[in-house]
Protein backbone atom coordinates (compact mmCIF):
# COMPACT_ATOMS: atom_id res chain seq x y z
CA UNK A 1 0.00 0.00 0.00
CA UNK A 2 1.03 3.37 -0.59
CA UNK A 3 0.65 5.32 2.66
CA UNK A 4 1.24 9.25 3.37
CA UNK A 5 2.22 10.58 7.02
CA UNK A 6 0.57 13.70 8.33
CA UNK A 7 2.53 16.17 9.74
CA UNK A 8 2.34 14.44 13.32
CA UNK A 9 2.75 11.34 12.65
CA UNK A 10 6.73 9.79 13.88
CA UNK A 11 8.19 9.43 10.27
CA UNK A 12 10.34 6.57 12.51
CA UNK A 13 7.15 4.58 12.24
CA UNK A 14 8.07 3.96 8.65
CA UNK A 15 10.55 1.36 9.64
CA UNK A 16 7.72 -0.69 11.74
CA UNK A 17 5.37 -0.95 8.12
CA UNK A 18 7.76 -2.73 5.81
CA UNK A 19 6.63 -3.90 2.66
CA UNK A 20 4.59 -0.13 2.38
CA UNK A 21 5.23 2.82 0.05
CA UNK A 22 5.40 5.62 2.52
CA UNK A 23 6.19 9.13 2.40
CA UNK A 24 5.48 12.03 4.67
CA UNK A 25 3.41 15.68 3.63
CA UNK A 26 6.48 16.96 4.21
CA UNK A 27 8.35 14.29 1.59
CA UNK A 28 5.95 15.82 -0.59
CA UNK A 29 5.74 19.77 -0.15
CA UNK A 30 2.51 19.08 1.10
CA UNK A 31 3.23 21.02 4.51
CA UNK A 32 1.51 23.91 4.38
CA UNK A 33 -1.62 22.50 2.79
CA UNK A 34 -4.91 22.37 4.78
CA UNK A 35 -6.67 19.12 5.94
CA UNK A 36 -9.10 19.26 3.24
CA UNK A 37 -6.43 20.02 0.33
CA UNK A 38 -4.42 17.35 2.09
CA UNK A 39 -6.71 15.08 2.08
CA UNK A 40 -7.99 15.77 -1.56
CA UNK A 41 -4.20 15.47 -2.42
CA UNK A 42 -3.78 12.22 -1.01
CA UNK A 43 -6.19 10.69 -1.83
CA UNK A 44 -4.92 11.02 -5.50
CA UNK A 45 -2.05 8.91 -4.85
CA UNK A 46 -1.91 7.01 -1.45
CA UNK A 47 -3.95 4.59 -0.56
CA UNK A 48 -3.99 5.46 3.47
CA UNK A 49 -3.49 8.54 5.58
CA UNK A 50 -1.97 8.25 9.13
CA UNK A 51 -2.61 11.19 11.46
CA UNK A 52 -2.39 12.32 15.20
CA UNK A 53 -4.76 15.01 14.27
CA UNK A 54 -7.88 13.72 16.77
CA UNK A 55 -10.50 16.45 15.81
CA UNK A 56 -9.93 15.02 11.69
CA UNK A 57 -13.56 13.68 11.88
CA UNK A 58 -15.17 16.97 12.59
CA UNK A 59 -13.28 19.08 10.71
CA UNK A 60 -13.72 17.00 7.44
CA UNK A 61 -16.22 14.99 5.44
CA UNK A 62 -15.05 11.56 5.44
CA UNK A 63 -17.69 9.56 4.01
CA UNK A 64 -17.25 8.67 0.44
CA UNK A 65 -13.49 8.62 -0.08
CA UNK A 66 -11.38 6.20 -1.40
CA UNK A 67 -8.86 7.26 0.98
CA UNK A 68 -7.79 5.13 4.12
CA UNK A 69 -7.50 6.84 7.47
CA UNK A 70 -5.76 5.64 10.57
CA UNK A 71 -5.91 8.43 13.55
CA UNK A 72 -2.88 7.61 15.97
CA UNK A 73 -3.80 8.83 19.54
CA UNK A 74 -0.58 10.73 20.56
CA UNK A 75 2.34 12.31 18.59
CA UNK A 76 4.80 10.78 20.96
CA UNK A 77 7.41 8.34 19.48
CA UNK A 78 8.05 6.31 22.45
CA UNK A 79 4.42 6.25 23.11
CA UNK A 80 3.75 5.08 18.99
CA UNK A 81 6.74 2.71 18.70
CA UNK A 82 5.35 0.61 22.08
CA UNK A 83 2.34 0.12 19.94
CA UNK A 84 3.93 -0.38 16.45
CA UNK A 85 2.86 -3.68 15.89
CA UNK A 86 -0.79 -2.90 16.86
CA UNK A 87 -0.69 -0.14 14.08
CA UNK A 88 1.19 -1.82 11.81
CA UNK A 89 -1.93 -5.09 11.83
CA UNK A 90 -4.25 -2.25 11.73
CA UNK A 91 -2.35 -0.83 8.46
CA UNK A 92 -2.48 -4.70 7.15
CA UNK A 93 -6.32 -4.68 7.48
CA UNK A 94 -7.36 -1.60 6.01
CA UNK A 95 -9.95 -1.36 3.49
CA UNK A 96 -10.47 1.91 1.02
CA UNK A 97 -12.64 3.81 2.96
CA UNK A 98 -11.70 2.92 6.26
CA UNK A 99 -11.63 5.61 9.26
CA UNK A 100 -9.77 3.90 12.39
CA UNK A 101 -9.41 6.10 15.45
CA UNK A 102 -6.27 4.02 17.39
CA UNK A 103 -6.51 4.23 21.38
CA UNK A 104 -3.34 2.77 23.50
Amino acid sequence: MKILFDHGTPAPLRRSLPGHEISTAYEMGWAKLSNGDLLAAAEKAYDVFITTDQNLRYQQNLSGRRLAVLVLPTTSWPEIQKHAHKIADTVNALKPGDFIELSF
